[in-house]
Parts: C-alpha cells; structure tokens; sequence
C-alpha cells in the first residue's frame, strides 16, 4: 500500500490491478517481476555489486519473511551478503507464518531471538556474519521509521530483524472461515491460527465450491489417509502448501508423522522424498506445477537417474488465468522430457484416484515401471466434465481394471481422423469429435513422457489420413511434438503417412488471461479445431 497500490485493497472496482507480487509495471520501487519466493538477499547482493562496481552510493534493500527463509536459496544469499559487504539492508519480516504455519528447526532459535529482544544465542543472522538490529513492533511505523533511519547509508550488511503481526487490524466480523483466516480474538494470533488461503483463492471465492486443486487434492488425501495403518513408510509431503491443495488441517493432524511440511524447500522436498523411496518409503511430494520448477536437478539426478519410486503430484498444471509467475503451462515439456520419469495426464477422477494407487504401491518398485511418476492432477475442464453425467459414464464403459498407463485408450473409434486429448482436452477432443460430419477416432494418452509406438502404428494401419493432438501446455518441447517428430521420421510411402496437427501454447509468459481467452488466442476451441481438421481434410465447411 505504501508503494503506490493501495486502492487496489481499499478500492473494489481495482481490487484486479495488482498481482499480489513484486512487478515493476506496477510500481517503481519493485525492481523485478517475481512471485516464487527465497530469492530476494541473492538479487540484492546483485544489485550492490552492480552499483559498487559502478562507484553508485544509494541503499539496497531486501525483505525476506520468516517463511521465505526456510529456502534453501535464502541460506545462499545470506552466506555471500556478509562475504560481499559494502551497503545491503536486508529487512526480515517475522510473522510467525509461512503460507501455513512455519516448519524448520530454526524457528526455535528465532522464537528465542523474539523473546529476549533480540539478544538471545545462538543468532542465526550473526552466524553469517551479519549486523543485526531488533524491532519488537514491527506494526509500528513510528518504530520502523526510526530502526530504517538508523541503518540507511550504513556501509556494511545489516538484518533489521522486525516482528510483525499478521492480520493486524482487521475487524473480528471479517473472519468467516474456518481455515484460511487470522483468529485475532485470543492472546496468540500467530499459533497456527493465520494461514493463507492462497494467492489465487480470494476472500470473494471462499464459500464457492472447491476449485479443482482442492476437490482432486482431497480425494488424493482421502484415498492416502486410508493406508496409513498399513503403511507406516507412506509420507506425504507438501513443500509449504498444503491448504490451496487439499491438505487440508483435518488431514495434517490426523496424518501425523505421515505428513511432513518440509517448509518453501522445493529442492529439499524432492532430494528428501528421494531418500525415502531408496529406504524402501513410499513418499508423495504435492504442490503446484510452477513451484516444482524450482527442484529441476533434483527431477534429474536424485529421482530419475536412480530410479526412485517417488510420486509427485502437479497441481495447477496446464492453462490457467494464473499470474505470469503460477503458469503452470510449461510443465509437459518440463517434465515430459526427462528420461525415467513416469508422466502421467489423468483425464476423469475415477483414473486420477487409479494413477494414484498404482503409482504409490510399493510392489511397482519390483516391476516393470520402477521409477518416479508424475500425475498431472485434473484442472477445470475436468472437473466440469466429472459433473456431466454423459463424460462419467463414458469414463466409466470404457475404464479397465489394473490399465498400463503407459498405453494409450481408445475412447471411441471412428475411421479417417484420429483425436488425441491429452489429459485436460480430453473433453474438448470428445466435443470436436461430436462437430464433425464423421465418426472420428477419439484417443486419451493417459501419458506424456513416452509415445505409445504400437498404437500409433495402428492407427496408422487403420489408414487414419489425420492426427490432431491437443495439450493444455507449451507446444515447443511439448508432447504434440513428439508425436509430429514421430511420425515425420517414418520411412513409409508418401500416401501412408498421415498429417499431424499440433495443438497447445505458444511459447510466451500469460499474466492473469481468462482460460477461456487462452484457449481462443491458441486455438483450443471446438470452432477451431474442427475448421482445421475439415481444412486440412479437403471439405468444405
């Protein structure tokens, strides 16, 4: 609000106009666009350097949470700041919160910190070599000003350590949900009582129905929580966000040491699951598709090249109105192109809830798809189409017991064209079939990471003259082509080869653009697609 944005918070009709991160589109003072978190000692430490080199003066500043702090990308930044010198404020904003409650065996230390003023040892801060100052009222502008004053122009790096209350003045009749609030009626707000709903579930949706995160995160939770007495190696483990998931607070408690929130460590959650699938666990790491990015190596190395059984699940995966930095429409060439991952694109619940089970059974390890999967979990389209009675019954006709996921699923068979929704187009694969003035060939993929060559083939035995893939994600590096490449590389005759269309992203950063407006601007609409494949057929429309 100090930075030029506070009527997007007082003012409804701009409530819009903010991303609820740092944009420099939005105000001078934010010098990048970010919305993942840990990052902002390293890019200070940038900044100085840069102006130091440059013989500049002038203040650079840092504000970090106490939640952002358990990244491991923080602990860097932190052990090269006091190594740089020179002038660095790093502000350290202490809430006692994370997006849920904060999880770390550093948090001890700083309740101690906090309670002695600031004086108490160990200090985290000095042990990187850092000057430290305390604020106890951090809400209080009188004592920020004069803390702020004392360290600006300072010529080395100093953490103003300032502990702040989360929620402070909103009113009690504001506080109409029963999780994702701040109770401010007792003497400790900050004992759990303060976690955030999630940046894209707003105050105005909380007594909406579930989004698609939360209804398939609670059906996942709820299939899990039944094994726990069976399975004392089954773990979940959610990198610092569970509520806007489906891990719910229920859940948590009731899971016990079956839960591990292992705090804003994406990387750590990755590495760790890793090691509990080599000790024979059975662990599954959930959270949203654009903070994996953030574990890429880990993907790599720990999973994938030594072949560990772990089971992520991507939340938010594929198009979405997300901001620039939540997209989670890169995430099928991120992960589809990994040798050894398992991808899997589950297209109802009843196969999301299957995936699930066979990716988690201890026995797979033994077989033959030992490794990590990851289960892409179902976005809106989905969970529309799991409401219509027609799709669930399709689902349902066409389902086997004990599927190879890996193999793709004729829903419905046609001659001359050949459909393949991947994942979240499924629906619309089965609209565009419906428009057209033949019975087309309808394929779920059910996966992404590999091709299913024996069906492909069939379908072009079948003399299939046209595939049309269609993908929620990024067509570059994306899974459409793979099936282009495929079959581009086939020696066969000219007249047996088919024609493929690829459908999906371009490769660009969206910010906040309605799904629906997506889909037009890519072309993924029934209209679309169908003039497409009539155009690419000779017929006239």
């Amino acid at each position: 609000m100090l930075t030029g944005r506070a009527a997007a918070y007082f003012d409804p009709a701009h409530a819009g106009e903010t991303t609820g991160f740092t944009n420099p589109e939005e105000s001078e003072h934010d010098q990048f666009v970010l919305g993942h978190t840990g990052t902002s000692v390293s890019l200070a430490c940038g900044l100085a350097k840069a102006r130091d080199a440059a013989g500049g003066s002038g203040n650079v500043i840092a504000v970090i949470g106490d939640g952002s702090l358990s990244s491991g990308v923080a602990f860097e930044g932190l052990n090269n700041a006091a190594e740089q010198g020179g002038n660095l404020i790093i502000v350290f904003n202490d809430n006692e919160m994370s997006i849920a409650e904060d999880f770390g065996g550093m948090y001890g230390p700083l309740a101690r910190l906090r309670a002695s003023g600031g004086t108490a040892q160990p200090n985290i801060f000095n042990a990187f070599g850092l000057d430290y100052r305390y604020v106890e009222q951090g809400n209080d502008v009188d004592a920020l000003v004069r803390a702020f004053a004392e360290v600006k122009d300072i010529d080395h790096p100093v953490v103003v350590h300032i502990h702040t209350l989360k929620g402070l003045g909103l009113p009690a009749d504001e506080d109409r949900h029963e999780v994702d609030h701040c109770d401010l009626s007792g003497s400790d707000p900050h004992a759990g009582r303060c976690e955030a709903s999630h940046w894209q579930t707003p105050d105005a949706a909380l007594d909406r129905p579930d989004d698609p995160r939360k209804h398939y995160g609670k059906l996942a939770m709820a299939a899990l929580e039944r094994r726990f007495a069976t399975e004392p190696g089954l773990t979940v483990i959610s990198p610092a966000t569970p509520g806007s998931n489906g891990i719910t607070r229920a859940f948590r408690e009731h899971a016990g040491a079956h839960y591990v929130d292992t705090g804003i460590t994406e990387s750590h959650a990755a590495a760790f699951a890793a090691g509990i699938a080599r000790a024979g666990g059975t662990p599954v790491v959930a959270t949203t598709a654009s903070f994996f990015q953030r574990a890429y190596d880990q993907f790599f190395q720990e999973m994938a090249l030594n072949r560990q059984p772990v089971t992520l699940l991507s939340f938010l995966s594929g198009l979405s109105g997300s901001d620039n930095t939540h997209s989670g429409a890169y995430d099928i060439a991120m992960f589809g192109n990994i040798p050894g991952l398992i991808c899997l694109a589950p297209t109802n619940g009843h196969d999301f809830l299957a995936m699930l089970d066979w990716a988690t059974d201890p026995a797979r390890r033994m077989g033959s798809h030992p490794g990590p999967v990851v289960i892409r979990v179902p976005g809106e389209t989905v969970l529309d189409a799991d409401s219509d009675d027609a799709y669930k019954a399709l689902c349902e006709s066409t389902a086997t017991s004990g599927s190879d996921w890996l193999r793709w699923h004729t829903v419905r068979a046609g001659a001359r064209v050949a459909i393949l929704g991947l994942g979240n187009t499924l629906p619309l694969a089965l609209r565009v079939a419906d428009a057209l003035p033949f019975d087309a060939t309808v394929i779920d993929p059910r996966q992404f990471g590999s091709l299913d060559e024996h069906a492909l083939h069939t379908l072009i035995d079948q003399r299939h003259r046209l595939l049309v893939t269609l993908e929620d994600g990024q067509l570059d590096g994306g899974w459409g082509a793979k099936v282009a490449a495929y079959c581009g590389n086939l020696r066969l005759p000219a007249d047996a080869l088919p024609r493929v269309l690829t459908f999906g992203a371009a490769k660009e950063f969206t910010d906040r653009v309605p799904l629906a407006e997506l889909n037009r601007r890519y072309g993924l609409t029934v209209d679309a697609v169908r003039k497409a494949i009539l155009q690419a057929l000779g017929i006239s429309d």
